[in-house]
């Protein structure tokens, strides 16, 4: 997407459109929502009453819509890369999570699956990308699969509490997007991200605390594998590092999380309430604290990431990943302590 009036225009009626799509769909299934979608509160919810779930229909759907009706109208219906595989894995992977707001299921099923929508997702990558040349594409894939599904499954993991799967898209997508503006992402992957980023706005409102609605399994695992395909499409136009800094906060709680579980012999499968975030609230911090200083930190893990790509050279890329760390580390320890380290 070239940096010009018209495109930023381009660009803010996508962001709109998505948003106001979204949220139209929200209030036309609300009822049916309420009605057939409810999640009751357990263990691991931060919520006390029975809320609708099922949310990321809307979001989904309207990320979807509007990207697709783009491609297909326009010459990216031309691209060397095929969104129409990327979307069917996206629904594919929305069907597995429909699968799982409406009742549990195995987690060796949803795993298989899981690595089907994977697969068919990384399909869709720009023909030639390669993030490790030294190693055979076949090996390479598969690597990228092992992160790609783990990057799924850590979106579901965090989200479970009220804007903060929003305060983590948001800014992510956002980067992504402006990336494109730059020339590192390519139209398509630029048009994708602004929908997602819109669509989540028009999610936002109703997820505010205290929400009315949550995302269900059905978003979180579908933006998962949305967000994860852009980041890899983005390593592989040379933002390596970029591409790591913009979720570390997630990445860094999920996966201390699961390897702490893991060493204390814990069900690492099983729902719990031991991330950072949920510690967080245990030790009496509030809900907009705690997605605030989540918020503020993707922010500035997003301008360490800008600065990898306005200013590169290996001694940025360092300083922007010691940077990030601390920034994270930081966050983590203030979640794990309480209020009084804030």
């Amino acid at each position: 997407m070239q940096h010009s009036p018209s495109a930023f225009f381009a660009a803010l009626a996508i962001l709109t459109v998505a948003a106001a799509l979204s949220a139209s769909l929200i209030v036309a299934l609300r009822p049916w929502l309420a009605r057939y979608a409810l999640a009751k509160p357990n263990a691991r919810s931060s919520h006390k009453i029975p809320t609708p779930q099922g949310g990321g229909i809307a979001v989904v759907g309207a990320t979807i819509a509007v990207s697709g009706i783009l491609f297909f109208s326009t010459a990216a219906r031309h691209s060397a890369t095929s969104p129409a595989l990327l979307f069917c894995a996206v629904l594919l992977m929305a069907g597995i999570g429909v699968m799982a707001d409406k009742r549990p299921i195995s987690p060796a099923l949803r795993l298989v699956l899981q690595i089907f929508a994977v697969a068919a997702a990384l399909t869709a990558l720009p023909p030639g990308l390669r993030l490790l040349p030294v190693l055979p594409w076949w090996s390479e894939r598969v690597l990228l699969a092992i992160a790609v599904l783990w990057f799924v499954n850590l979106v579901n993991f965090m989200d479970g509490l009220d804007w903060m799967t929003v305060v983590e898209t948001v800014p992510v997508a956002a980067a992504l997007a402006a990336f494109g503006f730059l020339g590192i992402l390519p139209w398509q992957e630029t048009v994708i991200s602004l929908a997602l980023c819109g669509a989540t706005f028009g999610f936002a409102f109703f997820n505010r605390p205290v929400a009315k609605l949550f995302l269900g399994d059905v978003g979180s695992l579908p933006i998962g594998l949305v967000l994860g395909w852009l980041l890899v499409v983005l390593a592989g136009s040379g933002a390596r590092t970029a591409a790591v800094l913009l979720p570390l906060y997630y990445i860094a709680d999920s996966t201390i999380t699961l390897l702490r579980r893991a060493a204390n012999r814990e069900p690492v499968w099983q729902a719990h309430r031991s991330h950072f975030y949920q510690r967080a609230t245990d030790h009496g911090f509030g809900v907009i604290e705690v997605v605030a200083r989540v918020f503020a930190v993707n922010l500035m893990l997003a301008a360490l990431a800008f600065a990898t790509i306005l200013l590169p050279s290996r001694t940025t890329e360092i300083a922007a990943v010691i940077a990030g760390a601390a920034l994270v580390t930081w966050l983590l320890v203030v979640f794990a302590q309480g209020p009084s380290r804030a």
